[in-house]
């Protein structure tokens, strides 16, 4: 594996298994939609909030030179990537 991502927002401050290799991690915290108490409107909406969030740093991810980052610059713009909303 090359890369690791942790979505949970719980798991930010929660150190990672180890993973072979050596990838490199980072944290892409979106709320937990499960965890929304209310309206099934609003229930459907955390989960599309959190969909959108990942898709659009999916999609800023899969966008990177790769190839032409050094390993530092790469965390870095994935740490950047995690910040990203929706």
């Amino acid at each position: 594996m090359e890369f690791i991502f942790t979505v949970c927002d719980n798991a930010s401050g929660e150190a990672c298994p180890f993973w072979p290799g050596q990838p490199l991690t980072a944290h892409w915290g979106v709320s937990d939609p499960p965890a929304v108490e209310s309206s099934d409107a609003e229930k459907e909406e955390a989960f599309w909030s959190a969909f959108r969030a990942l898709e659009a740093r999916i999609k800023l991810f899969a966008a990177i030179p790769i190839e032409k980052l050094e390993g530092m610059t790469l965390a870095q713009r994935l740490a950047e990537i995690g910040k990203t909303g929706g």
